[in-house]
Formats: structure tokens, C-alpha cells, sequence
């Protein structure tokens, strides 16, 4: 890869990884105004950026690979990094698709979205589709859950990495 190309994917990594960085003292912020529609803007936000960033680390074109590959040798990022891994951030992209495979063919359910702190509420259980709990700032999404705690970690070592090649 020669070095403008090179330096414009690493400029571009370390954009994103500023997006995912903002959002999340954003979501510090918003937590503590109780401010519902902030919480999952900001939540949203980290989940794309960082989906961005996994996009350009790991791309799923196979033209791409091979600059995948150069990149994470080049910033030392692990190939089992969670920043690999979409699930959770494609069930946030394709949440119709979740929607109509919950209620299809159901002739009773209990719904609950954008829950708050579901896990100290056990009423809510399987019926929560998306919940945030701001004690341990995690995200669950059909019973599975996202520290984002790693997902920052991981990003903000990815932008030291990025910034050590420009010093």
C-alpha cells in the first residue's frame, strides 16, 4: 500500500475512532440529564463509528482484504479484536428485520424498547428488543449484550496506534 493511501485510511481511522470517543462522554452526559432520546443517539453513534472502523479492518469485499490485512499489521490490532465482530451492530441496522421475525406468527407478546437499566428489572426479561444499563454501560439487543466499555478501550488503543505512526 503506498503512503497516501496508507495515510488517508489511518487519518480516516483515527476520525472515526474521535466519532466513537465524543459520543461516549456524550453518553456520560446524557445518562446523567436522564435524557432518553441523547442516550441512544449517542449509542447509535459509537456503534456506527465503530462498525466503520471494523469495515476498514476487516472489509468484507475480498478486493479489499489484503488492505485489511496491512492495516491491522501495521497498527497491531489483534485479529480476534472486538472491534471484529458486527453482530450486534448489524442488529441495529437491520432492526426491521428483527421487528417483523419477532412478531411474525405470535399471538401474544410483551414489547419492550429503548429500556433503561433493563437488567434491575427482572419484569422485563425476554420482551426487551434494546436496553441500555448505565451502571456497567452495557447494550442488549434480543438477549445478547455489548460491553461498550471494550468497544472504547478498544478504539482509543487503535487511535494511539494510529498517532504513533505520525510521530
Amino acid at each position: 500500500m503506498n503512503l497516501i493511501r496508507e495515510g488517508a485510511f489511518i487519518t480516516e481511522l483515527i476520525f472515526q475512532a474521535e466519532l466513537v470517543s465524543h459520543s461516549h462522554e456524550r453518553l456520560k452526559d446524557s445518562v446523567e440529564d436522564f435524557d432518553k432520546i441523547a442516550v441512544w443517539s449517542c449509542i447509535q453513534s459509537i456503534l456506527i463509528s465503530s462498525g466503520n472502523i471494523s469495515k476498514i479492518l476487516w472489509p468484507m469485499i475480498s478486493k479489499y482484504k489484503e488492505r485489511g490485512i496491512q492495516l491491522r499489521e501495521l497498527l497491531k490490532i489483534d485479529s480476534e479484536s472486538i472491534l471484529k465482530n458486527r453482530k450486534i451492530r448489524n442488529k441495529f441496522e437491520h432492526y426491521d428485520e428483527l421487528l417483523d421475525n419477532f412478531f411474525k406468527d405470535k399471538n401474544n407478546y410483551s414489547y419492550t424498547d429503548l429500556a433503561m437499566n433493563p437488567s434491575l428489572s427482572s419484569s422485563i426479561g425476554e420482551s426487551c428488543h434494546r436496553g441500555y444499563n448505565s451502571y456497567n454501560n452495557t447494550l442488549v439487543i434480543h438477549g445478547e449484550i455489548l460491553n461498550l466499555n471494550d468497544i472504547v478501550d478498544a478504539v482509543e488503543q487503535l487511535k494511539l496506534n494510529c498517532k504513533s505512526l505520525f510521530t
